[in-house]
């Protein structure tokens, strides 16, 4: 059976920023040349979709051509049909179940999965006929690049909250000419169209996580961590602490730990289910109900509910699991944003150190430097999320720092050296060859001799392997790898001492 829409008059009005937005977009789109694309960024809960399903209308009223607006999640574009049937525009969804579309001329615009259309178009690059504007929702994500190239000629508007790309290597500037940035979460939070974030932090230690291929914290290593009984312990206390009987959602990166999370919660008499990406369609559909009816409703979930979910009346997000990405946080954060003429603030409980590394939700960001420099953003963060124990030099203990007296007492940052680097493009294993220089200049400003120069060269030891684990905390380096890397630097540094001692 295939997604057909029904068409619904009376559509909603929009807000005065959203109509400011419209108005704004829609100028630049009738002036834009082929092949040039705009970005919108609107925070989550300002209302992206309303914006763009009336620029879809207004395109469509003036040029006479259709519109396709891709997602990356079917209830996204269910959602978004919903919308351009509120707006009178006559539209198909586009989900597995559609294999041809030999008659268009009844619609006015199309919804999509990406990965649905895309294979359609690699049977038939024609699949869709007469497409004059096609929208991107969620734009950070790079999933849609790969069918642009069948959409020749015509303009691209990407919409998302955070103009972030999923893939550092394919910054979004490659793809759109220009970022038209909406209005921000505290401008909105004063306006009354968002809810008042309210942070509550409890320190977390997540030394034990790893960093996967994608630049992500692994799923394994979450699991392994949040499902102790520790942190079971310290995500309940938590919630009793300032949340306890409010409507809440909880993020874990993991199947294991939202399950070990429902136990928990069951096993103290409170409301709480469990919901993850293996449930059905029916039993996604039962809890999601049980959860909007039931007022102080706990709902363990992992990351399902991050977009394509609206339940204005959740109270509290707690974030079980750290993340490094930016749009994943204010994903999850804005799931409780949502106003209502009894909820003017919610609360978020953060037990993966999200906030210290990315600043409060509400936290303004210039997404203007996001976009045209990315990587300079990137080193910020890299440096706000610094681990507090690696931020400066390894403390030399007085005694042996008595022994350096002829040498510069200025500290050598690991971090710091290694952010130059990348500035200036050069290879990251140059850092620890300035290192090197900086402990043979040590040692040859304060040995007289051959064997000073080796009890000067054990003292160092201690802090070679400090620097050496800066340096791979730098490169998401894994364990072995530190290893072998400090066998190495104590290697090079012995040989340049003695060649240097032994003349």
């Amino acid at each position: 059976m295939t997604e057909e829409t029904q068409i619904i008059t009376e559509p909603r009005q929009l807000y005065p920023y959203q109509a400011e937005a419209v108005e704004k977009i829609f100028a630049l789109l009738v002036d834009l040349p082929p092949n040039a694309n705009l970005l919108f960024q609107l925070p989550t809960g300002g209302g992206k979709t309303i914006i763009f399903s009336e620029i879809a209308r207004r395109y469509i009223e003036k040029y006479k051509r259709k519109v396709l607006i891709l997602t990356h999640r079917i209830e996204l574009s269910r959602q978004t049909s919903d919308v351009l049937s509120e707006l009178g525009i006559s539209n198909k969804v586009i989900n597995s179940e559609v294999k041809d579309l030999p008659s268009q001329s009844g619609y006015q615009c199309f919804t999509a999965l990406v990965e649905t259309l895309n294979n359609r178009l690699q049977e038939n690059d024609q699949f869709l006929e007469d497409i004059g504007l096609v929208v991107v929702d969620e734009a950070h994500n790079n999933s849609f690049r790969k069918i642009f190239h069948y959409f020749n000629d015509i303009n691209i508007l990407g919409v998302t909250a955070t103009p972030l790309s999923s893939n550092k290597k394919l910054p979004l500037y490659q793809t759109y000419s220009d970022l038209i940035v909406g209005q921000s979460i505290p401008n909105l939070i004063e306006q009354g169209y968002l809810c008042e974030g309210v942070t509550y932090s409890y320190d977390v230690n997540l030394s034990s996580l790893r960093i996967g291929t994608n630049g992500e914290f692994t799923v394994g290593s979450h699991e392994l961590l949040y499902t102790q009984a520790m942190m079971q312990s310290k995500l309940v206390e938590a919630y009793e602490e300032v949340a306890k009987g409010t409507k809440t959602l909880i993020f874990n990166a993991g199947i294991l730990t939202s399950r070990a999370v429902y136990e928990t919660f069951k096993q103290k008499g409170y409301p709480v289910k469990h919901l993850d990406s293996t449930f059905s369609d029916k039993e996604r559909s039962e809890t999601l109900d049980w959860f909007k009816h039931t007022h102080n409703g706990i709902l363990s979930s992992v990351s399902i509910l991050t977009t394509g979910f609206d339940e204005p009346a959740v109270e509290t997000i707690m974030l079980n699991r750290a993340t490094k990405s930016l749009t994943l946080y204010h994903q999850m954060i804005g799931r409780g944003s949502r106003v209502l003429p009894t909820k003017k603030q919610f609360k978020i409980l953060d037990l993966g150190n999200n906030s210290r590394r990315f600043n409060l939700w509400q936290y303004p960001i210039d997404w203007k430097h996001v976009f045209v420099a990315p990587h300079l953003y990137l080193e910020h963060r890299y440096k706000d999320e610094w681990d507090y124990e690696l931020e400066n030099d390894y403390e030399m203990p007085p005694e042996i720092k008595e022994r350096f007296l002829n040498s510069s007492a200025e500290s050598f940052i690991v971090r710091d050296h290694y952010l130059a680097c990348l500035r200036r493009g050069n290879k990251p294993q140059l850092v620890l060859d300035e290192s090197i220089e900086d402990h043979f200049g040590r040692i040859k400003d304060n040995a007289a001799d051959f064997d000073e120069a080796f009890e000067l060269f054990n003292l160092l030891s201690e802090e070679m392997k400090y620097r050496v684990k800066q340096f791979g905390k730098c490169i998401n380096a894994t364990n072995n790898y530190t290893d072998w890397q400090y066998q190495t630097y104590s290697s090079k540094l012995r040989r340049k001492v003695i060649n240097f001692f032994a003349e």
